[in-house]
């Protein structure tokens, strides 16, 4: 009989009475299991949150530190979305979730819609990676939304937060980069009984991605990287990034008739914003966008920008910035809080495990010089601030310097970047291509960032995995227009333009012919 699992909601969420869940909780702790007892799980019935489909769940037993195989034993779970019908039974596509931090199995709905093509002949396999999700997940408790609002971020003890974190973990932290996580990713496949994977990782999932083409060639068809992070980049350039994506954004709505002329200053007023709070926060009075009830708003400048940043993320939420900033300059902060709430817990990330990827694979990176540069934006200014005072604290061996090394490959490979992308430009893009042979690398002019979920780039992937080859790919279909209206202010967008509204019209009126005939 199937059991029903439910995802996690957010970065610190209760597991509820679940099929991957139950399995936790019929397994004794580590501690309590004998080293013949553990037996890997056969994958079993199960289901999820906004997928009616009957999938199936599994766990396999590994080592936390593979150089002492008969040491403590963690389980890394993984999920099927099954195949509607499958014709490659010896193939699948595993799908890698960013961060680091995230959990793959959490995303199953949206892997699935994402992926509804490439599901109807193979597998869907989602991996939760260790340090994420039900994967012996590195997390560490904090105030999330609730009680955030009055919060005054400028006040938080780094180092000491840091150390009540670690002391919570019951882990060896040292053992939860990305290559000993591949090695679980690779056992998996392995007892999966699949002869090749074609991959697909978005954002630092391509970094996973990457690694499996340098590790295990042999057991992949095809990959593509969404918004890649490149072997040669540090995920704390993410500074600069972030700034170019503001930068657009300005220009988009100064390019933009309506949204100009409704904010005609909106450069001025985001920096006059930033220079008020740079000298303190802004308190006042308001009421608790979730539950309306009153509390203090402490909006800090650390506050203000990672509202805007996250927002830059998505669409649709990214069409509000112009307003709210506006707003912000006028003080009042209610529709920037409105942000703020949309997106402070919605990366779902497990702390311990992004600081031990991020503590050993990229902090150690940067010259003297290098850490100038990154000092030189905000953002990238109080990233490098906030993991000199915790990565020595984690205390995560630094990976060699080949780490770093690009990536030489001959598979068929396609890379896909965001033009408006805030964390992995197009440039990145073309870093990744440096020794890729057989890829080809397209740029999606209105996307941000995870190009899969926002064009017709599901089909492209689906026509990669089908062909196995970049050769027949085109990016035509990424050029159409699918920008978001600016919103003029809380309730409306900015006009559709007459001769779109006639069209749209014309097609209807096409449609309705075409039912009658």
């Amino acid at each position: 009989m199937a059991t029903r699992f439910t995802r996690q909601q957010r970065l610190i969420a209760l597991l509820l009475p679940t099929c991957l869940a139950l399995l936790l909780l019929s397994q004794p702790t580590w501690a309590d299991v004998k080293q013949e007892d553990r037996q890997d799980s056969q994958p079993e019935s199960c289901y999820v949150d906004d997928l009616p489909d009957r999938l199936r769940c599994g766990a396999i037993w590994v080592p936390e530190n593979y150089a002492k195989p008969q040491g403590k034993q963690i389980q890394i779970h993984y999920l099927i979305l099954p195949a509607i019908k499958p014709s490659f039974e010896k193939e699948a596509l595993l799908a890698i979730a960013g961060g680091p931090g995230q959990s793959a199995i959490d995303n199953a709905a949206s892997f699935d819609k994402i992926f509804t093509k490439v599901r109807q002949q193979r597998d869907i396999l989602l991996i939760d990676q260790r340090g994420t999700g039900l994967s012996n997940q590195l997390t560490c408790e904090g105030a999330g939304f609730e009680g955030g609002l009055a919060f005054n971020d400028d006040e938080l003890d780094i180092a000491a937060e840091t150390k009540a974190c670690l002391a919570k973990i019951d882990a060896d932290v040292s053992q939860y980069g990305s290559e000993t996580a591949l090695k679980d990713f690779e056992a998996v496949r392995q007892a999966l009984g699949y002869q090749k994977l074609h991959l697909y990782g978005i954002s630092y999932g391509t970094r996973m991605a990457q690694l499996y083409m340098r590790h295990y060639p042999e057991a992949l068809a095809t990959v593509t990287l969404d918004g890649v992070v490149p072997m040669q980049q540090s995920v704390l350039n993410i500074g600069d990034a972030i700034g170019r994506a503001i930068d657009l954004l300005i220009q988009d709505c100064q390019g933009n008739a309506l949204c100009h002329q409704e904010f005609p200053n909106l450069k001025a007023e985001l920096e006059q914003v930033e220079a008020l709070l740079s000298q303190g926060p802004q308190i006042s009075q308001t009421r608790d966008p979730l539950t309306n009830a009153p509390t203090q708003l402490t909006m800090t400048r650390a506050k203000f920008m990672g509202a805007i940043r996250m927002a830059l993320y998505m669409p649709n939420v990214r069409a509000l910035l112009p307003h709210a900033i506006h707003q912000a300059a006028e003080g009042n902060y209610q529709a920037i809080m409105g942000l703020y709430a949309l997106t402070v817990n919605s990366t779902g990330i497990a702390a311990g495990m992004h600081s031990a990827v991020v503590c050993g694979e990229d902090w150690h990176r940067f010259s003297k010089d290098e850490r100038q540069q990154i000092g030189q934006s905000y953002f990238g200014r109080e990233m490098l601030k906030a993991f000199d005072l915790s990565c020595p604290i984690w205390h995560i061996p630094a990976a060699d310097a080949s780490f770093a090394a690009p990536i030489a490959s001959n598979l068929p490979t396609l890379v896909l970047s965001g033009q408006i992308d805030p964390a992995t430009p197009p440039s990145w893009g073309e870093l990744a291509m440096a020794k890729l042979t057989n890829a080809k690398h397209f740029v999606a002019p209105y996307a941000t960032h995870g190009v899969a979920y926002q064009s017709c780039a599901n089909t492209l992937i689906a026509e990669l995995i089908g062909s196995g080859s970049v050769d027949g790919l085109s990016q035509e279909c990424l050029s159409k227009d699918i920008s978001r209206n600016f919103y003029l202010n809380a309730n409306t967008v900015e006009a559709i333009p007459q001769d779109t509204l006639s069209q749209a019209k014309l097609n209807d009126d096409q449609q309705q012919g075409a039912r009658h005939d």
